[in-house]
């Protein structure tokens, strides 16, 4: 069955999946062996969850048959496999709601305002969505979306501002080498002398600062000053222990991300740590009915937090699911390398031999 559009704008689909790195992309593959379209939703603005989140260029030993791979191969190999079923992507949002139907379906409803309609759904989250590390300054907090930042979306509104950026990652450098020469002035804060970012670009970045195009303090943030309800300042307290105020029109933090559960908790589903536990390894079906769970968000004895392990929980979720979507249809076990009609679902020729 393909996905349809209510007059009102609910998606009405077979399947959905809740998180796009490798096992909600694997689970894709799989549901499109059994003719099961999916709809994917992840929190983040770009598939590839973890792996490219925070190690896109690091190389994985472990995935059987592949040598060595980084997280951003794996991710676009992974797509390349799923292009024959076309799946749909919604990202950089977070499903708010998950709510069975009297039908036996359910009502999936996410922070963009995208509503589904789904016989099953598969949560594939990883260790939970990922939210930005906020910086701990009491009552900073009001000015963000105006003045304090933990996402750049449209660089322009920060050009020919005082910029204070904090973080000693690759992404406050890069966004402080960027800013420079764009913005009013550039201050780059982080708490010690070491950083985690790439050497190019710190090295880059003190060379900026030598040549006065920009400015780094070592320190950390420790209060504000405002007038007329806007932020003017920033208390930074310094390895030497006084308190300077740094003036500023914008605040970007890029502290880095941090898994979490978040609404997950709500679903009514059974939890252990921080997981969701499944009632068996033959289907990793929750304790809802149509709701399963595969790779690292999962738990059962003997889990193993491994990408492979992901992908085996992937396949038997979905010939779990299909009786939901198919209750009058027999489900038999076909392989990708002699069945013609998988041949005709992936789009290849059925090879003869002589």
């Amino acid at each position: 069955m393909n996905s349809t559009v209510t007059p009102t704008g609910v998606i009405e689909t077979d399947a959905v999946i809740i998180g796009a790195g490798p096992v909600g992309l694997f689970q894709v593959f799989e549901l499109g062996l059994l003719e099961i379209k999916a709809h994917v939703i992840d929190s983040l603005g770009a598939v590839g969850g973890q792996c490219v989140e925070l190690y896109p260029d690091k190389p994985i030993y472990d995935i059987p048959a592949v040598p060595s791979c980084t997280g951003q191969e794996l991710t676009d190999n992974l797509l390349k496999q799923i292009e024959p079923f076309e799946p749909t992507f919604h990202l950089g949002q977070e499903v708010v709601k998950v709510q069975r139907r009297d039908d036996g379906r359910f009502d999936v409803a996410t922070t963009a305002g995208t509503e589904f309609i789904t016989k099953t759904i598969f949560i594939a989250a990883g260790v939970g969505s990922f939210q930005a590390r906020t910086l701990k300054v009491d009552g900073i907090d009001v000015f963000e979306g105006s003045q304090l930042h933990y996402k750049v979306k449209d660089p322009a509104q920060f050009e020919g501002k005082n910029l204070v950026i904090c973080g000693g990652g690759d992404s406050a450098l890069d966004w402080a080498l960027n800013f420079v020469g764009k913005a009013e002035s550039v201050v780059l804060l982080h708490r010690r002398e070491d950083f985690r970012a790439a050497p190019a670009s710190v090295a880059k970045m003190k060379a900026l600062c030598d040549d006065y195009e920009m400015q780094l303090i070592v320190g950390q943030a420790t209060g504000f000053e405002t007038k007329d309800d806007k932020l003017t300042e920033l208390k930074v307290t310094g390895q030497d222990g006084v308190t300077r105020r740094v003036p500023l029109d914008m605040l970007l933090v890029f502290y880095g991300l941090s898994p979490k559960l978040g609404p997950i908790a709500e679903w009514g589903l059974d939890i252990e740590r921080r997981q969701l536990k499944v009632q068996d390894t033959e289907k990793f079906e929750t304790n809802v009915p149509g709701i399963f769970a595969v790779g690292d968000i999962n738990t059962y004895p003997g889990k193993k937090k491994l990408i492979l392990s992901g992908f085996h929980e992937a396949a038997l979720a979905a010939f779990g699911a299909a009786p939901y979507i198919f209750p009058d249809k027999k489900i038999h076990m076909q392989y990708t390398t002699t069945s013609p009609k998988l041949h005709k679902v992936l789009g290849v020729e059925t090879p003869v031999f002589d």
